[in-house]
């Protein structure tokens, strides 16, 4: 027998697809709008909601049974709340500019409807180990999408990825830009983060609707 179940499995790989909290539920959509214009932003994101998510379910699973009902949100509240600050402070003792170039997006992470959703939805009905499969794999699915919208639109808004250049230099006109290759500036504009996300979310469920008639 395999370290996972096939139950608990589909607990991290369902999120990656089948039920991704962007592209399927269409949770999240603010941050991946916000902080993708750099590809650094989005993986130091994606790795701060894993460790929220993972962390944060595990404490309110272990905690389920002595909050009381009519408290559980601001109990939840209270637990992100926690973790987010140990992110921020992390951030700011050691990637202090990042953390200046997040900004209050790391704080909002508090709010984020998919962490709050799963503590609600699954955490409080689940022991801890089926809850940080699920925490983990929700946060997983949340930050690749973060990771490719960050991917693209450094790319081809800046011609580099986290901060190098991989197009050439468009000053000494090498590489690609020899050839009259020009950035699209309109990449690091929030529209085109939409636009991004909306061509994942097309492809992700004409995806899933080909699975289905099949």
């Amino acid at each position: 027998m395999g370290l996972l179940s096939k139950k608990d499995a589909a607990l991290i790989t369902d999120p990656f697809a089948d039920n991704n909290p962007i592209t399927i539920q269409v949770l999240g959509i603010c941050s991946a709008l916000a902080i993708t214009a750099e590809l650094k932003a989005s993986i130091v994101m994606a790795i701060s909601v894993l460790f929220v998510m993972g962390v944060g379910n595990v404490v309110i699973s272990l905690m389920r049974n002595i909050i009381p009902s009519k408290i559980r949100i601001i109990a939840q509240l209270i637990v992100v709340a926690t973790l987010v600050i140990i992110v921020d402070l992390v951030l700011k003792a050691f990637q202090y500019e990042l953390s200046k170039t997040l900004g209050a997006f790391i704080g909002l992470i508090i709010t984020n409807c998919i962490i709050m959703g799963r503590f609600e939805a699954f955490a409080l009905a689940n022991g801890p180990w089926r809850s940080f499969l699920d925490g983990i794999g929700n946060a997983l699915g949340y930050g690749v999408i973060l990771i490719l919208v960050g991917f693209f639109r450094e790319l081809l808004g800046s011609g580099t990825l986290l901060g190098f250049p991989v197009l050439g230099n468009p000053i000494e006109k090498t590489g690609l830009y020899a050839f009259g290759y020009e950035n699209n500036g309109f990449m690091l504009l929030a529209p085109m983060a939409l636009i991004v996300v909306g061509i994942i979310i097309w492809i992700q469920r004409s995806r899933n609707v080909s699975l289905i008639e099949d």
